[in-house]
């Protein structure tokens, strides 16, 4: 038995996590206004967690185009809760987080972005500048009771 080959397995796990911490560090910033969210009364329980892989060197480029969809996804019906770049450790992950009702809604708020001129157009400035050199969609649901939940103070003895 020869010695064991390197497993993609680990840096998939590890991108996983990743991903996860970026999630609830991305919500406790912005718990407030993520719990205050809703449509026609239901709580947002769906949220795509878009992971970017960017071009370090073109960093204020994919910072236009988050600041792009700050007014194109809420017209689309999304509920963006934020994007993010890299500030401290690796510099070519960003993340945007955007919450729906339903895998329905988010479906229906592709269909009018596909549509939206201002949504092809940010599209069309990533693929002609190249600052994007990867990007994943993960939907991952709220559990109910665990979010937006206050601190408390430790108890005292």
């Amino acid at each position: 038995m020869g010695p064991a080959k390197p497993s993609n397995d680990y840096l998939s796990r590890r991108e996983a996590i990743g991903g996860m911490v970026a999630t609830v560090a991305a919500l406790t910033v912005g718990r407030d206004a993520f719990a205050s969210l809703s449509t026609k009364g239901l709580p947002m329980t769906i949220m795509c967690v878009i992971r970017y892989q960017i071009d370090p060197f073109q960093r204020e480029a994919f910072k236009k185009y988050a600041e792009n969809w700050g007014r194109i996804i809420p017209r689309c019906g999304g509920h963006l809760v934020g994007y993010f770049l890299p500030y401290e450790g690796t510099n070519d992950m960003a993340w945007g987080l955007i919450a729906f009702d339903s895998l329905a809604s988010y479906e229906a708020y592709r269909t009018r972005l596909k549509s939206d001129p201002e949504g092809r157009e940010n599209f069309a400035t990533s693929q002609a500048k190249r600052f994007i050199l990867r990007e994943e969609r993960n939907f991952v649901e709220l559990v109910d009771g665990t979010f937006g939940i206050p601190a408390l103070p430790p108890a005292t003895p």
